[in-house]
């Protein structure tokens, strides 16, 4: 128990570190480039903790990669976007953004997930929620390219339009603090890299205590990845809630549905790779109760992203169907 204490504290450390060494390094190289450093940060962090569940070939451990990143989609979607705009709405009275943008990021997310985790679940080429190797290697290709294309959209082509409204600035300008050096942005990178070290060696070693605690306590074995994403995504969290404060909700978003995106797409293809590699069949497929709240969450998404503003009444709906998950995920 004190093993596992002193492990968790050091990776809740380590993570911090390594978000706090990559708003350096965003701070630096300015919007949108400063949301994907912390979205591609956060994802080689979860691809950490879920390759060392996975090659410990614990039972239910061939279904972690489903349940967390599931789980991710869950928390971007629902509890850090309804946190962010119940917060921003009771501060700002509604919240502004571009739909544009936050259109791209979740027609892209949307896409990426029913290629990795809905259709699983209705091919016949085995019996059980998975696909063949060859099907895996080409939804894991697809939900790359899903990923390059939200990166080049996002960093080139259409750039604007994941950049916070012009009104946000010279309405509710925040505070102006001066870009780091190119010294301290260079030791940043540095640190940034063996934060990440740090995690996926912490990773290893408490992985195990993990998955002994969830079957000491009888829940369902889905809640480690669940407990993944939430460990994973906290300091992501507090990030995006401050932009909110901010009335940048645009970048809140970038943020949540970038993390999102950046776990489908980028995951899939490593989960992949170490599923050919040591012969692994990964159990991808969403259940019926997960199918559901899949879909009602991007349905909600839709209509919350589609006007360009949105009240606390978006929020809280988004938290209620955040909680329902958390509920039934523990005891379905």
């Amino acid at each position: 128990m004190i093993t596992a204490l002193i492990l968790t504290t050091a990776l809740i450390a380590a993570v911090l570190a390594s978000v706090y060494f990559a708003e350096i390094i965003a701070h630096r190289v300015g919007q949108p480039y400063g949301t994907l450093i912390l979205a591609i940060a956060v994802t080689v962090i979860e691809v950490a903790l879920i390759a060392s569940i996975l090659l410990s070939r614990s039972p239910g451990s061939e279904a972690v990669v489903r349940d967390s990143i599931f789980a991710t989609i869950m928390i971007v979607c629902n509890g850090i976007v309804g946190v962010s705009l119940l917060i921003g709405a009771i501060k700002h009275h509604e919240t502004i953004f571009k739909s544009e943008g936050s259109n791209i990021a979740l027609a892209l997310l949307i896409t990426a997930s029913t290629l990795a985790f809905v259709l699983p679940t209705y091919t016949t080429s085995t019996p059980g929620p998975n696909y063949t190797l060859p099907q895996l290697r080409g939804a894991a290709i697809a939900c790359f390219i899903l990923y390059v294309t939200y990166v080049y959209a996002q960093t080139i082509r259409h750039k604007t339009l994941f950049l916070a409204p012009v009104f946000d600035h010279a309405v509710h300008g925040s505070k102006s603090h001066p870009k780091p050096s190119n010294q301290k942005t260079i030791i940043s990178a540095f640190a940034l890299i063996m934060a990440l070290i740090a995690v996926i060696v912490l990773a290893k070693q408490l992985a195990p205590f993990i998955e002994a605690g969830v079957q000491a306590v009888g829940a369902p074995h889905e809640v480690v990845g669940i407990l993944i994403a939430c460990l994973v995504l906290l300091p992501e969290s507090f990030t995006a809630i401050r932009q909110a404060i901010d009335n940048k909700m645009q970048n809140s978003f970038n943020l949540a549905y970038g993390s999102g995106l950046a776990s489908v797409g980028l995951t899939i293809p490593v989960v992949a790779i170490l599923s050919y590699v040591f012969g692994i069949t990964l159990t991808l497929g969403l259940d019926a109760k997960s199918l559901v709240f899949l879909m009602l969450t991007f349905i909600l998404s839709i209509m919350t992203i589609s006007m360009g503003r949105a009240t606390f009444a978006q929020g809280i709906i988004h938290l209620v169907v955040f909680g329902a998950y958390l509920r039934l995920s523990i005891t379905p």
